[in-house]
């Protein structure tokens, strides 16, 4: 079988895979992406536009500055979120467009592995079989 998506591009897929495997990076990057849901509104920038202080994302998660700046490190390296400084204080945001690209890509890999094209049913009286 030959690889359909350039080495760089998987890559990238499978380091931000790995960067959302865990639990509590994950459960970040979700509060990221509604971050008016999650955070209460900032003193210094504003929770969408700028991003959310990496002060109430470690509140709210409840680990030390050190393990959140950690997890946001990972976060950023594989591309999922972006970060500016403003005062003393670090925010973050998602980056939408490279997590839309990292589905993308996630539908076409899977999809060549051969989940593309078989048709499903919901049919319980229906029974498919595959030879």
């Amino acid at each position: 079988m030959t690889n359909a998506y350039p080495e760089s591009s998987s890559w990238s897929t499978v380091a931000a895979l790995k960067a959302i495997a865990n639990e509590n990076r994950l459960r970040i990057l979700g509060w990221l992406l509604d971050p008016t849901a999650h955070f209460p509104p900032q003193r210094d920038g504003d929770l969408v536009e700028d991003g959310v202080c990496v002060g109430f994302i470690t509140d709210k998660i409840g680990l030390s500055q050190p393990t959140v700046t950690s997890h946001m490190s990972i976060l950023a390296d594989a591309g999922l979120v972006t970060h500016r400084k403003i005062k003393n204080w670090v925010f973050y945001k998602p980056d939408r467009q490279r997590i839309a690209r990292l589905r993308t890509a996630l539908d076409l890999q899977l999809g060549a592995m051969g989940g593309k094209g078989k048709e499903t049913t919901n049919r319980p009286d229906e029974v498919q079989t595959r030879r």
